[in-house]
């Protein structure tokens, strides 16, 4: 079985941290962060570092790392999946915060979402860091077809751990 890792990464990789946290998977970024620092807030943390870097930890710290490869999104994001599972249900988790979402009622969201969202009747998901509204609209269809053509399925819903 494979294990559910809880990532780390600096700006560098928030693109593939944004996807990453759209099938679920628990990815923190360290904005500003050095190397070092990634590896000492890891391993703290107990989570594994996504880098760009070819350089390691310092001995005697035990932090794993993956590096991910440049300039190749879905090549990373294929590596990830196929070695990891995520930490929650697709679309569960603020891509920009990494919080998981809470589900929230048409009502709570009136003029906060627009009003055409209200009145669909679909469900809503709020942030609570953020405050951001999220719902099933056109981008997650785009974004469900990009993760279909480049894993060959579309992101499976988890069972809770």
């Amino acid at each position: 079985m494979l294990p559910r890792t809880r990532f780390l990464t600096d700006t560098s990789l928030e693109h593939l941290a944004r996807r990453l946290r759209f099938l679920g998977y628990d990815v923190a970024t360290h904005r500003g962060a050095r190397l070092t620092e990634l590896f000492a807030a890891a391993r703290r943390e107990d989570r594994t570092v996504l880098t760009l870097s070819a350089r390691q930890p310092p001995k005697g710290a035990p932090v794993t790392v993956l590096r991910m490869p440049r300039g190749d999104l879905e090549a990373a994001v294929r590596a990830v999946v196929a070695a990891h599972l995520p930490a929650t249900a697709p679309w569960s988790r603020c891509p920009a915060c990494n919080v998981a979402l809470h589900a929230r009622s048409a009502f709570e969201a009136r003029g906060e979402v627009p009003g055409r969202v209200t009145r669909l009747a679909v469900p809503l998901s709020w942030c609570p860091e953020c405050g951001r509204w999220f719902w099933p609209g056109s981008h997650v269809a785009r974004m469900n077809e990009w993760f279909e053509r480049v894993l060959g399925r579309l992101p499976d819903a988890v069972d809770p751990p």
